[in-house]
């Protein structure tokens, strides 16, 4: 009995243990739940075995090692795993770590992982996560470590995210999270590092943050969050990061920040902030970069910054701070870099500065410092970059600057200098940029200079430097941009010019040159933008020329060239400005013109072109800015090809031999801003264009046959008829209507220059007009330009008086609508808040006017016009209909095609081009980023949204020296590249904050 009961316990216990051998435990097949969701296209999971007893062995698995294993650890991170993360997750009750980044999985992150009771590190970062955050993770109590970064996360942080009591780093940067942040963050007393940047979070930072003893780091960069920074922020005793940067704060920067004395960065910059710098800043004894540039700071800057000790970067940019340098900053012995362009600072540069050893980079430019440059610059062994641009300095430049340094970047153009440019600037090799244009430079150019071989820019234009074309010039074998024009400079153009390889831009306008252009010029194979306009330059222009296929700009006005243009001139693809006018140019206008289908800017006025007007130029739709044939012997009739410039703004004819009728086709030219027909021999009515009808008889004069407009009616006698017979009593008629309006005019006159002396004496009010006139009137208080045919009215009605039904954008300084106005043409509206004492709302209205109004480029948004109604500022817009990029890249999940995010990279790096370089006056957009670039219906990339835009050219005006909120220089030359570059890992979803 008892040897039959042991064999029935032994036969037990092996068919128990041959069960628990052939089935898999539970845990197990949670985690085969959790494979059948994801895709596995590299077979990582491939020994995730069914037929095992347990997971404890598969790859990425860990289980504890008492007798009872359970799985503790889950780590999947970085094998391309794609699908999603199943509900089953919450059975692995056992859980401590699960750690799923860099992968692609996507969809909701499950609710069921709050059953991880266990859990101490959850690491969902870096994959494709969408939904709000579980509110369930709340329950999570063991949570130390949450980190949900780089995913496409929607909605606000939970309430409940306060009781995850344990937890010490919270990450969830570039996401779209939104709301306010919970007051409840202030409970995570353990909490030490909280980074959630680059989100869509708004509201204030809650006072409730001030609970927080244990932070660290507080990253929110790049939200919208307002208000003022709460005072209990000096709460936060451990705290050495504050990253805030680029958001839409308010008020004055806390002196309680000078409680937070470990505190090693602090980041405001790009923020609305305002008043005073606190000298309580000067507590902050360990801190080591203070950036506040960018914002509305005013005032002094305190002494107390000299007790930072520990500084290495100091920004103060891009604010309105005044006063004088403090000599107290040459405290810092330690100090790298310092920032202070774009301010209102003057006095003089402070001899003191030159002793700071270490500096590497200074930039006081766009200030109004005086004084000469001191001396000691040229004994700063470390200085790399010395921006002092736009100032009002005189003096030499001192002689021995680069005999001691390692010159990177020199830039003291736009000031009053003095004397000779120095000749060892680049005595150690290492200059890239030298900038020493519009000062009152004298002499040559010194061999030091021409011969450095790094340098990538030389601007030395506007100043009265002498000697013919530089013959060594090409030896500078990385030189893509040379400027040279407005000086002195005489004798021929080289033929060694076509060694210059790599020159993308040549400018050498307003000089003395002569002699013939040289064939060499040919070999530019990179040649950009090409200006020798304003010189002595003789003889053809040769065909090979024609062979830098990659010129947008060419410009060759006011010379004496000669001869017929040649065909070869079709192929230039790229060409996008072609300037050729008053010179002596002959012969027929090439039809291969019409080949150029990227023109915007057709300038051939002033030439002896004979022939009719070529058919094809009918075919370059893209001619948006002018087209000018006058002054020329062009003659037949004009092409009605030419009505199909349905972009075309300005229509130059006049001063010609042209004949028959303006052609009906005319009437299509809806973007026409401007017209002259004068002088011609044209007949025949007006066509109906609006423009045509309203436009003075000055622009029509000179035609016998013309008729309709400003001629009156077709059916009458021509205006410009002649009858002998009636020539006696005519001429006496004529006279009394000539003395009758030389009184009118003479009376209109004394009127007009009263009031522009009235207006003169009031230069600030130039907008003031429009907002003070009633507003009972709705045409009284508005502006459009003059193509424009519709009303304020017609904008009320489209939009049902702004409803937000027809919000198609919401940004920091307005909101967008969707306009379908009566004449068929949808437009967008801004609609900004306005302030008549003058907020930063009515300076990005101006801005916007003052830039975008004249720009025209195919890359860059267009501005329709402006008015200002009963507290708004309206800014009209032509409507993008697939919106901003910003949407379709963080809104539902994108679609583009690496096909589609390629166009829309390398045409907003076009428009970006354009302000940089090509625009006058050039521009900084300084708010580049996804929202501003918008997209029409085939995905062509418009830059927009100019409120920060800053002129860099106007006198007067303020700019930056570099990218916004970039630190080390970017030479203008490769910015587009840079920028394509940064937009391109954008869109691959690879860069982190």
């Amino acid at each position: 009995m008892e040897r039959i009961s042991y064999s029935m316990l032994t036969v037990f216990v092996i068919s128990l243990s041959f069960h628990q051998s052939m089935g898999l435990n539970a845990e197990g097949q949670y985690l085969l739940d959790i494979k059948s969701r994801i895709g596995d296209a590299y077979n990582h999971l491939s020994n995730w075995n069914p037929n095992d007893s347990t997971p404890c062995g598969w790859k990425g698995v860990n289980c504890t090692s008492d007798y009872n294993q359970v799985v503790w650890r889950l780590d999947l991170n970085s094998m391309n795993l794609s699908g999603s993360l199943s509900p089953s997750i919450g059975g692995l009750v056992h859980l401590t770590l699960l750690n799923v980044s860099f992968n692609f999985l996507s969809k909701n992150i499950p609710s069921e992982i709050g059953n991880c009771s266990s859990l101490e590190v959850l690491y969902l970062d870096n994959n494709l996560f969408v939904g709000q955050l579980p509110v369930e993770l709340a329950k999570l109590s063991c949570l130390t470590d949450l980190n949900i970064a780089n995913n496409r996360i929607s909605g606000p942080l939970p309430d409940q995210i306060g009781n995850l009591s344990s937890l010490s780093l919270l990450i969830a940067y570039s996401n779209n999270i939104t709301g306010p942040l919970p007051a409840s963050l202030g409970n995570l007393k353990n909490l030490r590092t909280f980074r959630a940047g680059q989100n869509l979070i708004s509201g204030s930072l809650p006072s409730e943050i001030g609970g927080c003893e244990s932070l660290e780091y507080l990253g929110l960069a790049q939200n919208q969050l307002s208000e003022e920074i709460p005072k209990e922020i000096g709460m936060l005793q451990n705290l050495t990061d504050l990253i805030l940067w680029s958001n839409q704060l308010s008020g004055s920067i806390p002196e309680e920040l000078g409680n937070c004395t470990n505190l090693g960065t602090l980041a405001l910059y790009h923020n609305k902030l305002e008043g005073p710098m606190p000298q309580e800043l000067g507590n902050l004894l360990f801190l080591r970069k203070l950036y506040l540039y960018g914002n509305n700071l005013n005032g002094a800057i305190p002494k107390e910054i000299g007790n930072l000790s520990f500084a290495v970067e100091i920004d103060f940019s891009e604010n309105e701070l005044t006063g004088e340098i403090p000599i107290e900053l040459t405290k810092i012995s330690g100090l790298q870099l310092l920032y202070i362009f774009e301010n209102e600072l003057n006095g003089v540069i402070p001899d003191e500065l030159t002793t700071l050893e270490n500096l590497t980079k200074l930039d006081l430019s766009i200030n109004y410092l005086s004084g000469t440059i001191p001396m000691g610059f040229q004994h700063m062994k470390q200085l790399v970059m010395l921006q002092l641009f736009n100032n009002s300095l005189g003096g030499i430049i001192p002689q021995a600057l680069g005999v001691y340094s390692k010159l990177w970047v020199v830039d003291l153009s736009n000031n009053h200098l003095t004397g000779e440019i120095p000749r060892h600037l680049c005595r150690n090799e290492n200059l890239i940029l030298l900038n020493l244009g519009s000062n009152n430079l004298t002499g040559y150019i010194p061999t030091g200079v021409t011969n450095c071989k790094p340098l990538v820019q030389l601007h030395l234009a506007a100043n009265g430097l002498v000697g013919s074309f530089p013959s060594g010039l090409c030896k500078m074998v990385n030189l893509s941009s040379f400027e040279l024009d407005q000086n002195k400079f005489t004798g021929p153009i080289p033929p060694e010019i076509g060694q210059c390889h790599v020159l993308k831009r040549l400018h050498l306008s307003g000089n003395y040159f002569n002699g013939e252009l040289p064939r060499q010029i040919g070999k530019l194979s990179q040649l950009v933008i090409f200006n020798v306009s304003s010189n002595f330059l003789t003889g053809v222009i040769p065909a090979e020329i024609f062979s830098c296929k990659m010129l947008q700009r060419l410009d060759l006005t006011r010379n004496s060239f000669v001869g017929a243009i040649p065909s070869e001139i079709g192929a230039l693809s790229q060409l996008e400005i072609l300037m050729l006018s008053e010179n002596q140019l002959s012969g027929n206008i090439p039809v291969e013109v019409g080949n150029l289908s990227r023109l915007t800017y057709l300038q051939m006025g002033g030439n002896l072109f004979s022939g009719e007007i070529p058919v094809t130029l009918g075919g370059i739709l893209s001619l948006q800015i002018a087209l000018n044939l006058s002054y020329n012997n062009l003659s037949g009739p004009i092409p009605t090809e030419l009505g199909n410039l349905v972009l075309l703004e300005f229509l130059l004819l006049n001063n010609n031999h042209l004949s028959g009728e303006i052609p009906g086709s005319f009437e299509k030219l809806s973007s026409l801003l401007g017209c002259n027909f004068s002088n011609n021999d044209l007949t025949g009515p007006l066509p109906s264009l609006s423009l045509f009808q309203k436009t003075g008889i000055g622009s029509f004069f000179g035609n016998k046959g013309l008729c309709g407009g400003p001629f009156g009616n077709c059916n009458g006698s021509p205006s410009f008829s002649s009858n002998p017979s009636d020539a006696e009593g005519r001429s006496l008629r004529i006279g009394k209507i000539i003395a009758i309006i030389s009184a009118v005019i003479g009376g209109i006159s004394l009127i007009l220059i009263l009031v522009i002396v009235y207006f003169m004496r009031r230069p600030v009010d130039m907008v003031a007009p429009l907002q003070d006139q009633s507003s009972s009137s709705p045409i009284s208080d508005i502006y459009f330009s003059p193509k424009d045919e519709f009303t304020f009215q017609d904008l009320v009605v489209a939009t049902e008086n702004f409803d937000d039904s027809f919000v198609i954008g919401r940004g920091a300084c307005g909101t967008v609508y969707r306009a379908d106005l009566p004449c068929g043409r949808i437009i967008a509206v801004k609609r900004l808040a306005s302030n008549r004492e003058g907020s930063n709302i009515d300076n990005s209205f101006r801005a916007e006017i003052q830039t975008l109004g004249n720009i025209r480029h195919r890359n860059i948004v267009k501005l329709y016009g402006f008015c200002y109604h009963q507290g708004s500022n309206l800014l009209l817009y032509e409507y993008l209909a697939k919106g901003s990029l910003g949407e379709l890249l963080h809104g539902s999940p994108s679609s583009l095609d690496w096909r589609t995010r390629f166009k829309i990279a390398l045409g907003s790096a076009h428009g970006l081009a354009y302000l940089h370089h090509d625009c006058k006056p050039r521009i900084f957009h300084r708010d580049i980023k996804s929202n501003n670039i918008l997209l029409d219906e085939k995905f062509d990339a418009r830059v927009g949204d100019f409120g920060l835009a800053k002129v860099i050219d106007m006198p007067h005006s303020k700019s930056m020296s570099a990218v916004a909120g970039s630190y080390g220089y970017i030479a203008p030359g490769k910015l587009s590249q840079v920028l394509l570059f940064m937009m391109l890992l954008h869109f691959l979803n690879m860069h982190t904050l």
